[in-house]
Order: C-alpha cells, then sequence, then structure tokens
C-alpha cells in the first residue's frame, strides 16, 4: 500500500488542515507585500519579525496564529491585549485557501488509484479529466498528477494575495506573481508533464483541408490529430515550451489590450500587474486554457463594473481579482469546459485569423464607446485633475497668506518669535521691510 492509496476522506481532512495553514501565510503575504517595491526586499519581508496587532504593535502569540481556531476560539476576533477587534477577513483567507485545496484535488484527481505508467489517458479513462496529453513514463500517473495538482495550488495561493492587493490598493507586487513563474517553468524542465494541453494540436479533417493551400513554412504545424510526436520523443523540452508559449500568449494578450486601450482611450485601460499576473497563469496552465481564461475574466467583472459605476461613480475596478477568478473556475470545471473549447482550438492555424479578427472587433468597439461618449457629451477621458470649483483648506491658507502678508498689519510693532513668521515662510519679507531682524 502506497500514500496514494489511503481513503479519500483523510486525505482531503489533511488538505483542509495544510490548506488553513497556507491561508495564514498568504495573510502575511498581503499585509507585507505592498509595503516594498522590489521583488527581493518583499520576499526578505516574509522573513523578518513576527506578526502583531496593528493597533497596539503587541506581539501575538503563537497559539492566537492558530489557523481559524485562533481568531474564532482563542481571541473571538479581538486583540489580546488592546481588545480591538479583529479583521474577520484573516480567517476567511484561511477558510477559502482550505476549501480551495480540498476543491481543487476532488476535481483534478480521479478515483482510479491503480494506474499503470504504461496506460494512456485515452485508454486509462482519464480524458475526460486531464484532457490531450501524452503519457511519457517519466513518471507513474499517480505522482505526475499530483506534482502537476501542488503546482496549480502554488499559482492559487499566487492568485490569492494578488487578488486581495488588488482588492486594496489595485496594485500587484511581482512577489505573488514571479516566484510562481520561475517555479512552472523549472517545474517543467524537471518533471516534463505538468501541462493541461499540448503545445499544438487540431482537427485532422481541418489539416487535410488546409495543407494544400498552407506554404511549406506553416507545413509542421498541419500534422493529424492530437497525438504530438515530438511531445513523447521530447517530454522535458516539450513542456518547457508549453510553459513559455503560456507565459508569452498569456502577457501578450494583457499587453496588447493595454496598448489598444491607450491609443483608443488615451488612458490606461489595464494595469501591468495584469500583464504580469497572466504570464504567470500561462506559465503554468498553458496558452490555450489562458485564453479561455481572458474571455471568461470580462464576463464575471461585468456585474462588478456596473455595481462600481452606479454606486460610487466609478469607471475604473481592479481587474486581477476578475483574472484569478476566472483561473480558478476554469480548474473546478476543466472536465466539462475544456470538451467545449477544444472545438475552438482544433481549428489550428486558422486561430491567428480569429485572433485578428478580434482584434479589429475589438478596437472597433472602443471606437463606438468614444463615439457614443461625445453624441451623449460624456468627457472622454478622465484627466484625474481636481474641479475647479473645490475649495480646499490649501486655497484657504494660499488666500489667508494673501491678505494677511503680516500679521502685526495696522498695529504697532511688538515683539514676536521668528518662528512664527518663519513657519509661514514670511521672515525674510518682514525683515526686507522692516529693514532688521525681528
Amino acid at each position: 500500500m502506497s500514500m496514494f492509496d489511503l481513503p479519500r476522506p483523510f486525505i482531503l481532512t489533511c488538505l483542509f488542515i495544510l490548506g488553513s495553514c497556507f491561508g495564514s501565510f498568504l495573510n502575511v503575504c498581503i499585509h507585507r507585500f505592498p509595503s516594498r517595491v522590489r521583488l527581493w526586499d518583499q520576499l526578505k519581508s516574509l522573513n523578518s519579525h513576527g506578526s502583531g496587532c496593528p493597533r497596539c504593535s503587541s506581539a501575538i502569540l503563537w497559539h492566537d496564529n492558530l489557523p481559524l481556531l485562533g481568531w474564532l476560539l482563542l481571541l473571538r476576533g479581538r486583540c489580546r491585549q488592546c481588545r480591538q477587534p479583529i479583521s474577520v477577513r484573516y480567517p476567511l483567507i484561511e477558510l477559502m485557501t482550505a476549501a480551495l485545496f480540498v476543491l481543487v484535488y476532488w476535481q483534478e484527481m480521479p478515483l482510479e488509484s491503480s494506474w499503470k505508467s504504461s496506460q494512456s489517458i485515452e485508454t486509462s479513462g482519464l480524458y475526460d479529466v486531464m484532457g490531450p496529453q501524452t503519457i511519457t513514463g517519466l513518471w507513474d500517473v499517480p505522482v505526475w498528477l499530483h506534482l502537476r495538482y501542488a503546482l496549480h495550488m502554488a499559482m492559487i495561493c499566487g492568485l490569492i494575495v494578488a487578488t486581495f492587493i488588488d482588492f486594496d490598493l489595485r496594485i500587484i507586487p511581482d512577489g505573488c506573481t514571479v516566484p510562481v513563474m520561475i517555479l512552472a517553468l523549472v517545474s517543467a524542465a524537471a518533471a516534463g508533464q505538468l501541462y493541461l494541453v499540448p503545445l499544438w494540436f487540431q482537427d485532422y479533417s481541418v489539416a487535410q483541408v488546409l495543407r494544400p493551400s498552407f506554404p511549406g513554412w506553416l507545413q509542421p504545424l498541419l500534422f493529424p490529430g492530437s497525438s504530438v510526436e515530438f511531445a513523447a520523443a521530447n517530454p522535458r523540452l516539450h513542456a518547457i515550451l508549453v510553459s513559455l508559449a503560456g507565459l508569452i500568449v498569456g502577457g501578450g494578450i494583457v499587453w496588447t489590450v493595454r496598448l489598444v486601450g491607450y491609443w483608443v482611450l488615451r488612458q490606461e485601460a489595464m494595469g501591468f500587474g495584469d500583464v504580469v499576473l497572466m504570464a504567470m497563469v500561462g506559465s503554468v496552465i498553458g496558452w490555450q486554457p489562458v485564453v479561455i481564461v481572458f474571455f471568461v475574466a470580462p464576463l464575471l467583472a461585468v456585474a462588478s463594473a456596473l455595481f462600481s459605476w452606479l454606486a460610487r461613480r466609478d469607471r475604473e475596478i481592479p481587474y486581477g481579482p476578475w483574472l484569478s477568478l476566472g483561473t480558478v473556475l476554469l480548474l473546478l470545471s476543466w472536465r466539462h469546459s475544456w470538451p467545449v473549447a477544444k472545438r475552438v482550438f482544433d481549428m489550428g492555424p486558422l486561430l491567428i485569423c480569429v485572433g485578428l479578427f478580434l482584434l479589429a472587433a475589438l478596437i472597433l468597439s472602443l471606437q463606438l464607446v468614444q463615439l457614443i461618449k461625445r453624441l451623449m457629451g460624456i468627457p472622454l477621458h478622465d484627466t484625474g485633475q481636481p474641479a475647479t470649483d473645490c475649495w480646499t483648506s490649501a486655497d484657504h491658507l494660499t488666500f489667508f497668506n494673501g491678505e494677511r502678508p503680516d500679521e502685526q498689519t495696522c498695529q504697532w510693532p511688538r515683539p514676536l518669535w521668528p518662528g512664527c513668521r518663519s513657519g509661514r515662510g514670511l521672515g525674510n519679507g518682514y525683515q526686507w521691510r522692516q529693514g532688521r531682524p525681528d
């Protein structure tokens, strides 16, 4: 009996406990990453002093730091020293992380426990779970499934940190994206097969129809079926190429939308943090799944954008959380969503034409939005400048100093501490007018 033959309820219970511990660590990352700018400084901040109360700065005892139990039973939501309330978000993040550890394992691990390394996905009945794959014999099936699960959970942890920081500050630090990206590339080189979908494939009939009309330099893209001989012969190189292609396509799509949005709207449409976030997601799951995530995320963000505009008249929303949510939903629904999406990716080289068409449609839709705003009298560009008719405290001080350049106007001169005039920037002017110091 191996560790993979343990009862599933026992494994899920252990994963829930492990996930809650990781959730506690993610709370530390969410709190400390934004205070540092550079990646190395963000990572070093995790090794600094222990956690403390943000109000009274008293150290939190180790037993009060127990995931979920510390907040619920020991502290009851309040600091042990100052008795001020502790945000409920901390245990919720721990609970969410623990739940995702369990749900992703439940979806990605089939119930069969007696797979042989010589079996292929099609013959072992795992095709609906995994999608098109190539068993190469580098690892036993349960081993590389668990390795892939570990990589996916590392990505989800990074997405959780990026989500809550983006909600709070509308930034995505490199500390929650770049390390996972590097881990994905290293894992691909070491393990070989951790991807969801091979690098390239298309339907056999599409390849046969397009082959006569394609130039010779595109002929290598027109191979039949979904089994890639190159992947079987060079598993590690193929896995690295899958990870690199996902990194380039994931970051490139968002970068293209960012440039097009700035060109049409004359303002930043998406932040650079979103570019790095999607590059990280693509390096883990591959370029085809990351394209699916990119088209799912706007559907999830529509309701949030409408609520933000109606409630606060705010036309900007953080987009990173919706990219993260789309990624998690894709992993949880992979066995159901991939058979539908596969019909699109079966087109092979025709996807290039589809991509160009969608880019043109994006440009036209943004131009249409600008036209509608112009007809309705809505400002085309948000300059970010405050209203000119708003009287601020700075305006009041400027007016007061202009009306009262000398506090002894119309009065007999009297001794006054020089710091009073110097603090208002009037000391030198007074000396010049009086011809003497105070």
